[in-house]
């Protein structure tokens, strides 16, 4: 990768930062146009698999960007490109969304009687619904994924209106999508 391939990396990111409603797993699809689709930087299964390992680890939900930082890098030349794919992802990726919510939320706190702010809080509501949608119609459907997976379908069908129709904690749903891919009945 050249030092252009490189501030691409980091531009790209910086305006997914922007873009990144409701945190950044709502701009997976847009991450996978870009490295996979558009760049080729890396395969449809690392994508998938660098977002699967990140979201399974604890942490805050963005080391994802890392991951698929980290990745570039490898695939680009070794270890050290490794943390400079990190660096500069995570860089472009919480550096502009910062600053924009550090002063918006500022403004916000001195005119949150204004109706205008209210009406952008309950605007932002379906936006950010549907982004992750899109994100996890892209991490489901990439890779050697199809319609025969139906009990995976059918898994996710049911977790969805489960979350939505019921006070059911989370991770009693985790723990049974667990337990069906431990007993065979879920295959990814």
């Amino acid at each position: 990768m050249s030092w252009m391939d490189w501030l691409a990396l980091f531009g790209h990111y910086a305006q997914l930062s922007l873009l990144s409603i409701g945190g950044a797993i709502t701009t997976v699809p847009e991450m996978h146009r870009f490295l996979v689709v558009e760049q080729a930087w890396l395969t449809d299964i690392e994508f998938s698999t660098s977002i699967a390992i990140a979201q399974a680890s604890p942490g805050p939900n963005v080391l994802f960007v890392a991951v698929l930082g980290w990745n570039v890098g490898l695939n680009a030349g070794g270890i050290g490109y490794g943390f400079l794919g990190v660096l500069l992802a995570m860089l472009g990726m919480l550096g502009p969304s910062t600053a924009v919510t550090y002063f918006a939320v500022r403004w916000a706190l001195r005119n949150h009687t204004l109706p205008s702010v209210r009406a952008f809080k309950l605007g932002l509501a379906p936006v950010v619904v549907a982004l992750l949608i899109a994100s996890g119609w892209i991490i489901a459907t990439s890779g050697s994924r199809s319609s025969g997976d139906w009990p995976l379908w059918l898994l996710t069908a049911l977790s969805a209106i489960a979350v939505w129709r019921t006070r059911i904690h989370l991770l009693w749903l985790l723990a049974a999508g667990a337990a069906a891919g431990w007993f065979g009945w879920i295959h990814l």
